[in-house]
């Protein structure tokens, strides 16, 4: 049986099958795993909890995508590709899409439009992703 993965490799060229590495996929968690923790500090500016939140986000939902074989070629995408890497819903990966069209508002627009409740949703969406590949254990 094809999976949902195999099969948007051969409709989409945007994702492409590549064999999970160890070392790159321990790297990727442990910098969302440090990023993630370093967003939950209060004592720091909300742009720059937004970027590490997001970019810890990112680093965890790529390692989702590198554990089953696969890579993208967009960065948009490995947030999309959740309920095919880990199973999880929208209520996680929709956070991380508005957050990444935030993210993308900031670093080509130069306007960051982030508050609490937002960061605090990213980071709720970070550590279920983090949970959810964590509770996989090792690659």
């Amino acid at each position: 049986m094809t999976s949902p993965l195999e099969k948007l490799a051969k409709l989409d060229a945007s994702i492409h099958e590549e064999p999970a590495d160890s070392a790159e996929y321990e790297g990727l968690v442990h910098s969302g795993r440090v990023r993630l923790a370093d967003a939950r500090r209060s004592d720091i500016a909300l742009e720059s909890r937004f970027d590490l939140a997001y970019n810890a986000s990112h680093a965890i939902s790529l390692a989702a995508l590198r554990r089953c074989g696969y890579r993208s070629g967009h960065r948009y995408i490995v947030f999309q590709l959740l309920p095919h890497t880990l199973g999880l819903g929208p209520d996680v990966w929709r956070v991380l899409d508005k957050c990444h069209k935030v993210r993308n508002q900031g670093e080509y627009e130069g306007f960051l439009n982030v508050d609490e409740r937002l960061i605090a949703d990213l980071i709720a969406a970070a550590t279920t992703v983090l949970e959810t590949l964590e509770a996989l254990g090792p690659l």
